[in-house]
C-alpha cells in the first residue's frame, strides 16, 4: 500500500497550488480520502475529505471556500486545489485513506484513517 503525495512548494500569499495523492495497493473507489496538515509545533489537523464517488465533500472551517477536494477514481488520485493561500496555510500536507464502510464523510480525526502518505511541504510567503 502506498499513498504518494506531490504538488507542494513555495507560493506567495494569495496564490494557488494543487496537491495530488496517488494510491496504490488498495481499491481506491472504496476509500474515503482525506487531507490533513501539520504546521511546525502543532498537531496534525483536518483539512478536507471526499466520499467514494466524489459526490460528497467536507471541509474544515478554516479552508472552506478556498480549498476544493476532488478525486479521479480512474487515476486512483485525490486532489486538493488550494486558492487564496495565506501564511497560516504553511504546513506539511498529508493525504489519508479510510477503508471503513460506514455512513458520513465528516471524518476529522487522525485516528479514523488507516493509511497515510508521506506528506508534501506547502510554504506560503507573505
Amino acid at each position: 500500500v502506498q499513498l504518494q503525495a506531490s504538488g507542494g512548494g513555495l507560493v506567495q500569499a494569495g496564490g494557488s497550488l494543487r496537491l495530488s495523492c496517488t494510491v496504490s495497493g488498495l481499491t481506491f473507489n472504496k476509500l474515503v480520502m482525506g487531507w490533513f496538515r501539520q504546521a511546525p509545533g502543532k498537531e496534525r489537523e483536518f483539512v478536507a475529505t471526499v466520499s467514494w464517488s466524489g459526490g460528497s465533500t467536507y471541509y474544515a472551517v478554516s479552508v472552506k471556500g478556498r480549498f476544493t477536494i476532488s478525486r479521479d477514481n480512474a487515476k486512483n488520485t485525490v486532489y486538493l486545489q488550494m486558492n487564496s493561500l495565506n501564511a497560516e496555510d504553511t504546513a506539511v500536507y498529508y493525504c489519508a485513506a479510510d477503508r471503513t464502510v460506514r455512513s458520513g464523510i465528516a471524518r476529522v480525526a487522525v485516528s479514523e484513517y488507516d493509511y497515510w502518505g508521506q506528506g508534501t511541504q506547502v510554504t506560503v510567503s507573505s
